[in-house]
């Protein structure tokens, strides 16, 4: 049976258009709110949907994600309860693929063996975990592939042509393209490189490929679902988020509807994307 990850990219590619991919961090700015978010995504327009899990060391997350990870372990965010979310995402919603991003380190300490077979139970489909390179995947690979799971990798541009196939070997579900050097939404990659780099990492495999790191604007993630297959879009989504907080950091009767509204924008421009190239 197709994962829940490949069925949703073969149905967009029969409709020929690329996916949308919003991003919230569990428990950010509490659970009451976040989970509301998740609920709300697929309805806003959302393909698949990354959950980011709250961690002490982010190495790859600028200070929008830092603050939000901060939030959401301020608000009592665990690896469990993450699981938990998504479990309860499961009940209302059966189709909608989700991808947990975050960090070695909670895995580890919850157990590698156990943690893939509770993800694939809660419903989870797919794992980013930023600092888990090919060479050290064996601790979690075998059992994330014995239950399921694809591990999607991130390829950036400074990926060369002699690792790039090592990294594409040991990915599954979709291959993460970091548009930028660096870190979360500091800034955006120039159009003409995304267009000069998505032909090199398809000369290399067959996985669709979304753009993330730097999509901020409709009008960005419509050109990134225009030259690859999908737009993640994630910092833009948080800061909106943390605008509507109140002084405490607490939620504003309109936090989730604000963020919801934000990604049927976006959704609206990932639609149109490919009919706007197509007229073009």
């Amino acid at each position: 049976m197709a994962s829940r990850i490949a069925a949703r990219f073969a149905a967009l590619r029969a409709e020929g258009r690329g996916a949308l991919i919003p991003f919230l961090e569990a428990y950010d700015p509490d659970h009451a709110t976040s989970m509301a978010i998740l609920r709300g995504m697929p309805a806003a327009g959302a393909d698949l949907i990354e959950i980011g899990v709250p961690f002490t060391d982010p190495m790859a997350d600028g200070p929008i994600i830092q603050l939000a990870g901060q939030r959401g372990l301020r608000a009592g965010a665990t690896l469990a309860g993450t699981l938990e979310m998504v479990r309860a995402f499961r009940a209302d919603d059966d189709a909608t693929p989700v991808v947990l991003m975050g960090y070695l380190n909670p895995i580890l300490s919850y157990g590698p063996a156990r943690f893939a077979a509770d993800a694939a139970a809660a419903g989870v489909d797919g794992l980013i975990v930023v600092d888990m390179p090919p060479e050290e995947a064996a601790v979690l690979a075998p059992h994330a592939a014995a239950h399921g799971l694809d591990i999607i990798r991130l390829v950036a541009p400074t990926t060369d042509d002699a690792r790039l196939p090592l990294v594409l070997n040991a990915s599954s579900g979709f291959v993460y393209y970091v548009a930028i050097t660096g870190i979360t939404g500091t800034r955006s990659a120039a159009p003409e490189a995304l267009e000069a780099a998505i032909p090199r990492i398809r000369a290399h495999t067959d996985l669709p490929i979304c753009i993330g790191f730097g999509v901020r604007s409709p009008e960005q993630a419509a050109h990134a679902a225009r030259v690859s297959d999908g737009a993640v879009v994630a910092s833009a989504l948080i800061d909106n988020l943390a605008k509507s907080l109140d002084a405490a950091g607490g939620p504003a009767p309109d936090s989730a509807r604000r963020v919801l509204d934000q990604v049927r924008e976006l959704a609206a421009a990932v639609r149109a994307a490919r009919q706007g190239a197509d007229a073009a």
